[in-house]
């Protein structure tokens, strides 16, 4: 058999070697129109900044080793420019001599990748204004930053590469600007949690615009001018677009084979395309979302190799199928680590789906260890429990819990699961109750009527002359700020100062972040009051908004 694959990095390289593996015997050929089959995409940013030193080790696969060890012929420089569905053949252009040839298959995976979007603002094209997606992207970025020297930047986009290229310019002396059209950064995660994230950038001394794009580019000296949609003017020595990616179809859309609706190549749950005899894989491709069955793009390295290895299989008659993908993401921002996995809130109201939420905040370990940091984790849920999602920020220990999260999402399991987890525990790592278990009780005492909740967004619009709002943290820590119109009632005068709670008034208790009001609500139900409810994730993150709000003011 003979399989020709289009494209390499994550997708392409992982088919070209499970089908190595699968048959010894057949001809396999593998078309990359760059220098590089397989590198390290997610590093470019850590190379720019030097904490990749060496520009080899973001080379995964190089053509010579693919060679001898999987016997691939592997052509670096060779654009293929057509597909000939009917006689089985693609075009190919050889970049370096301007050969053009024709190269038979019994079996095409397509693995085109996406391209950056650079849309048509006024400017764009000047010199200093950058995209990051390749290894020759890296190494003009990288030149103008050792060359250049730049003393300011602006990135364009608060997305990964965005955030992550903003900090490794700020590890190299530059002071950077983050401007995102949007109202937060990070996507993925939902805006309360992106707050945190906010305060944190900020912190660092970074300039961030939210809720404001780009509107023209222009070139004035060495400078870059930028002007925003709100009429604010910026300068910088050097831009860095990071807007986001879009499905290279061209090659596929040219071929008659089907796209979505989402602009990817659409296939089947095998990988095959519109044609059975081309499979598509990678960010290029439509996929299922896992948990509300909807078609989307996600472009991921994750499910990009994954995909490879299926297609490959599939090629051969495993009939293996690919269940979607949920979005599994981490991100460092600086000190935090930034994850998610599943559906997002704004995702499942898009969706019109009925689900819960909570929020916990737990330390990374256990407290009476050296060096425990808080850690914050929102939970998505149906109203049987199942989890739909989870987002957690924090200094330490993020990135195992969303991951124990991911698992429990991908194997349809539910907040009560979560209390009974087993985890790992040992002071410098976790707590005997770990932070996944913690979310699973607080989602858990929700659903099973021991809690009622509010969120912080609903705060301000209670109406004071009939909510009670109960403050019950220690008056120590009430100097860092408190709700407008609370009355401060510590946890533990509260029993002795019950008659100074009205019975006639709905009551909303809170502390620092939700455990010391569950224990008030626990007492004021027990003891009469009726209409209790506890602010979930507690002031700690009805601050965070709120100081984000004010310090991008």
């Amino acid at each position: 058999m003979k399989i020709v694959i289009v494209g390499g990095v994550a997708g392409g390289a992982s088919a070209a070697t499970r089908l190595r593996r699968l048959d010894e015997n057949a001809q396999i050929v593998l078309f990359e129109r760059g220098e590089h089959i397989s590198y390290a995409n997610c590093g470019l940013p850590y190379y720019i900044g030097g904490t990749i030193k060496e520009r080899e080790a973001l080379l995964v696969q190089t053509p010579r080793a693919m060679k001898d060890k999987f016997n691939i012929d592997v052509r670096v420089q060779s654009e293929v420019t057509a597909i000939d569905r009917k006689n089985k053949t693609v075009s190919v252009t050889d970049l370096r001599t301007g050969k053009r040839y024709d190269e038979s298959y019994d079996k095409l995976i397509l693995s085109p990748g996406a391209a950056p979007v650079r849309p048509p603002i006024p400017g764009i094209e000047q010199e200093g204004i950058f995209t990051l997606r390749t290894v020759p992207d890296t190494d003009a970025i990288k030149e103008a930053v050792d060359k250049g020297k730049p003393s300011e930047a602006l990135v364009v986009g608060g997305g990964f590469i965005g955030l992550e290229m903003a900090e490794n310019l700020h590890s190299r002396g530059i002071k950077v600007t983050i401007v995102e059209a949007a109202d937060q950064v990070m996507a993925p995660i939902d805006y309360e949690m992106a707050c945190i994230v906010h305060r944190h950038i900020l912190s660092k001394g970074l300039k961030l615009y939210l809720k404001d794009g780009v509107k023209a580019f222009r070139k004035e000296g060495k400078r870059v001018k930028v002007e925003l949609q709100s009429g604010k003017l910026l300068a910088a020595d050097m831009v860095i677009l990071a807007i986001g990616v879009r499905p290279d179809v061209s090659l596929a859309k040219d071929a008659g084979l089907e796209i979505g609706e989402r602009r990817g190549i659409k296939v089947n749950s095998y990988l095959q395309t519109s044609d059975p005899d081309i499979y598509a894989v990678g960010d290029a491709i439509e996929v299922k979302d896992f948990i509300n069955g909807s078609d989307t793009v996600i472009p991921l390295a994750g499910p990009a190799n994954k995909q490879g290895r299926i297609a490959a299989n599939n090629i051969y008659g495993a009939g293996e199928q690919y269940h979607g993908t949920q979005g599994t993401s981490v991100v460092k921002v600086f000190d935090l680590t930034v994850a998610a996995t599943g559906n997002s809130e704004k995702t499942l109201k898009r969706m019109g789906m009925d689900y819960r939420k909570s929020y916990t905040e737990s330390d990374s370990h256990a407290g009476y260890y050296p060096g425990a940091s808080p850690l914050n984790i929102k939970l998505l849920f149906a109203p049987d429990g199942k989890v739909l999602g989870a987002q957690a920020v924090g200094y330490e220990g993020v990135d195992k819990r969303i991951d124990v999260l991911a698992s429990a999402i991908r194997f349809g399991r539910t907040v009560y699961d979560l209390e009974e987890l087993e985890l790992a525990y040992a002071p410098p790592y976790s707590s005997a109750k770990d932070p996944v278990n913690m979310a699973g009780y607080v989602a858990a005492n929700c659903l099973k009527g021991d809690m009622e909740i509010i969120h912080w967004d609903q705060v301000d619009q209670l109406d004071r002359d009939k909510v009670f709002i109960l403050d019950v943290r220690p008056p120590e820590e009430t100097s860092t700020g408190s709700i407008e119109g609370a009355v401060n009632i510590p946890l533990n005068d509260l029993r002795a100062r019950i008659d100074e709670v009205p019975r006639d008034k709905e009551i909303v208790v809170y502390c620092k972040v939700g455990l010391r009001a569950y224990i008030a609500y626990r007492m004021l139900v027990q003891k009469g009051f009726r209409n209790v409810k506890n602010l979930s994730g507690g002031y700690q993150l009805y601050q965070a908004v709120k100081q984000a709000e004010e310090a991008l003011k």
